[in-house]
């Protein structure tokens, strides 16, 4: 059988796969199942593809290639509706308010979790290289890894000439319009900004004008149950959407690059892990039920952990903090948004600080040292501000950190082999990150339902809608 035959035959296996979701679905499977069903069917057939050929050949390129459109297209679908989402929800979720005197508070809260918990999964990252011996030294440069250096090495004489300043106004949306094709990294912190100016003031028209702060509330009402019903109508995609990306991921997986770098894709898991759980005892802190958030928000992270993408996964962020914990929509919302561009664990707490001790002694310096810790701590809390929640984000924030802290930024291009595999914990993180910060604040500040954040049936009230 010739390559063509072995892409139909892929691609019959795929529709057959898509078909037992569908049958899952007609028959009123619960979601979160559904969304298991399609990650593994699509790790099983990853592995397939995986050992029958060669993750380069052309049956794996071209099967991927229309796989895709299923799994980017999916993908594809969640990015165009995030910045609608965002800006409807906020707005809506503003003038909903009977003043914005809480507002504030709710929003330094939420930034102050996300900055607190990127700091910690520094500490953390520090901690798991140090205890692995992760060394730059020890990784062979291959041509793949030399270019995705220079590139790396390219990319940083665009950013590494800013001050802090200079960062801090990229987020002020100078141009919102721009802002909502996604066209800068800091562009969905500009949207939620923009987005909270536009709720603040129709909340203080209410006083001067009342009947038309009513007029704009009812039609902000109005679209956000709209956006909120073409999110449903993507959602029911997840499953399909999981299958897809998981089996390209698998499928293109080079093997021989995790088994030469294995060391730090098992120090990278463990440092996830322990942040997961750090993330659990904040749940349990606040008085929160740990293994209910975990249940509950799975789903959400299967596909962040498939996808390698935070921003794509906001609208199933939103969902499951809004209908399945009972979080109010303003906490939701702005812990969705923020964490998608300020403090993400994984790819701008995580990942940069790992590289940095890896790097630190290449060019002399002790990784252990007190004052190197401290300043690469500071300089990660500082630099988590504004990282894209798309691909490249973890790239763009280790480039930040490792310019600042003065180390080889090229050498990370080591580990281009591993990134995909790694990307997806860290995203999963990433999201799990902002979900914390919602709960959190959310039980801080009063603003959750606990009645629906312990009810085991709002996942299944949850799907039945989507269904």
């Amino acid at each position: 059988m010739g390559t063509i035959g072995y892409v139909i035959l892929n691609i019959v296996f795929m529709l057959a796969m898509i078909g037992v979701l569908y049958y899952m679905q007609s028959k009123y499977v619960s979601f979160s199942k559904r969304v298991f069903a399609g990650l593994g069917m699509g790790i099983a057939f990853g592995l397939c593809l995986q050992f029958m050929c060669d993750p380069n050949s052309e049956v794996v390129k071209t099967s991927t290639d229309w796989f895709s459109i299923i799994g980017n297209g999916y993908v594809g679908f969640l990015k165009m509706i995030v910045m609608p989402l965002i800006m409807v929800s906020i707005i809506s979720a503003i003038t909903n308010l009977k003043s914005s005197k809480g507002l504030g508070k709710m929003s330094a809260m939420i930034i102050g979790l996300l900055i607190a918990t990127t700091m910690v999964s520094a500490v953390v990252g520090i901690g798991a290289a140090n205890i692995f011996g992760l060394n730059a030294e020890q990784i062979q440069a291959g041509e793949a890894e030399q270019k995705r250096g220079e590139a790396m090495e390219d990319r940083l004489g665009q950013v590494k000439d800013m001050t802090i300043p200079q960062k801090v106004l990229q987020f002020i949306p100078t141009n919102p319009f721009q802002d909502m094709t996604g066209a800068r990294s800091t562009s969905t912190l500009g949207v939620v900004i923009f987005s909270a100016f536009v709720g603040v003031a129709a909340l203080q028209i209410r006083r001067k004008k009342p009947e038309h702060a009513e007029m704009f509330q009812k039609v902000t009402n109005a679209v956000y149950a709209v956006v909120m019903r073409i999110v449903t109508l993507i959602l029911r995609l997840t499953p399909y959407g999981v299958l897809a990306l998981m089996t390209n991921t698998i499928a293109k997986t080079n093997v021989d690059g995790i088994l030469n770098l294995s060391t730090f894709v098992i120090a990278s898991y463990v440092a996830i892990i322990v942040m997961f759980v750090i993330h659990l005892i904040m749940v349990a802190v606040v008085g929160l039920n740990p293994i209910t958030f975990v249940k509950k928000i799975f789903p959400t992270l299967t596909f962040a952990f498939t996808s390698r993408t935070s921003a794509g996964a906001i609208p199933l962020n939103v969902e499951a903090q809004t209908k399945q914990l009972g979080i109010s929509d303003g906490v939701a919302n702005f812990s969705a948004s923020f964490g998608a561009s300020i403090g993400q664990n994984g790819c701008a707490g995580i990942y940069p600080a790992m590289l940095a001790v890896m790097i630190a002694p290449t060019v002399g310096i002790n990784p252990l040292d007190p004052g190197f810790i401290i300043q690469l701590v500071i300089i990660v809390a500082i630099s988590s501000f504004g990282v894209a929640g798309v691909g490249g984000g973890a790239t763009f924030a280790a480039l930040i950190v490792l310019s600042a802290m003065n180390l080889p930024v090229g050498l990370a291009g080591l580990l281009i082999s591993i990134e995909p595999l790694i990307d997806m914990g860290r995203t999963a993180l990433n999201v799990s990150g902002s979900m914390t910060a919602g709960a959190v604040t959310g039980k801080l500040t009063g603003e959750i339902d606990l009645d629906t954040y312990n009810n085991p049936n709002t996942m299944n009230n949850s799907d039945t809608d989507m269904d």
